[in-house]
């Protein structure tokens, strides 16, 4: 995006956006060397799976290794997650369509965009989602 480049939020100024693309791309590079740091790479063609730590052969390391892999498997859940949502919004940053609610195509605010650079959907179409059953 260039310097003079505005998506239809008016809210957003250019140096915001860029701003909020360089943090979003720090943390992606974050995430990813976390997730290198418990996944190792499977097969040919295959995806990264959780390594399973090897603490020895005793019974109380047995209870550990397995304790370690079951919290490695979730964190890794909520990095994957966290990537995609960061993806998605770096993709809505290229398009310039980054702060319009998918929902109903007003501007996100911009406050929400600085506290949740992720954010897809404004504060009233998020809080509607959530209340319905």
């Amino acid at each position: 995006m260039t310097e003079n480049n505005k998506t239809s939020n008016t809210d957003l100024d250019s140096t915001t956006i860029n701003e909020i693309k360089q943090g979003l791309i720090k943390r992606k590079e974050q995430i990813n060397k976390d997730l290198a740091e418990i996944s190792s790479a499977g097969e040919k063609g295959e995806e990264k799976k959780v390594k399973f730590p090897d603490f020895g052969d005793k019974t109380d390391e047995n209870a550990q290794e397995i304790g370690e892999y079951s919290t490695n498997l979730a964190t890794e859940k909520v990095l994957e997650s966290s990537l995609r949502d960061i993806d998605n919004a770096l993709k809505r940053i290229k398009d310039n369509t980054y702060g319009i609610c998918k929902y109903c195509k007003k501007p996100i605010g911009k406050k929400r965009l600085l506290a949740r650079s992720v954010a897809s959907a404004c504060v009233k179409c998020k809080t509607k989602l959530q209340s319905m059953p």
